[in-house]
């Protein structure tokens, strides 16, 4: 990555908002921000709802990084007893399906653990930037 950039926020879900309008404005005219968007917004969701982010002073941490041909979208939490994985497409259940619009829209995803909690990030593509 040539450059990054990160922002903290505290694990509550209007702080989702927050992090959507923060990964906005560094993309805006320098790569794909609806794609971005997207998927900071899944990414610090699932941090809050089913992480210890989500816990009373919790927080999430946002990381942009961009390359000459992508931007990695990244969100660090505070771990949990769940992994990240993709869900089955088929369940009639409600949620579990952001992972598989980012796996839709990203060139590569993937799940780091760290010793006190995990992060998870998307590859988008920079095309025409």
């Amino acid at each position: 990555m040539r450059s990054k950039w990160c922002r903290a926020f505290p694990g509550m879900a209007e702080e989702v908002a927050h992090a959507r309008h923060f990964v906005a404005a560094l993309l805006y005219e320098r790569g794909p921000a609806d794609d971005a968007v997207l998927v900071v917004s899944e990414l610090a969701t699932n941090a809050v709802r089913h992480t210890l982010s989500g816990s009373a002073g919790g927080w999430f941490l946002v990381v942009v990084g961009f390359g000459d041909d992508l931007v990695r979208i990244e969100v660090v939490d505070q771990g949990g007893h769940r992994v990240p994985h993709l869900c089955d497409t088929t369940s009639q259940e409600e949620g579990g399906r952001g992972l598989q619009m980012i796996a839709a829209c990203a060139k590569g995803w993937g799940v780091k653990d760290w010793p006190d909690g995990r992060s998870v990030w998307a590859d988008l593509a920079r095309e025409g930037v």
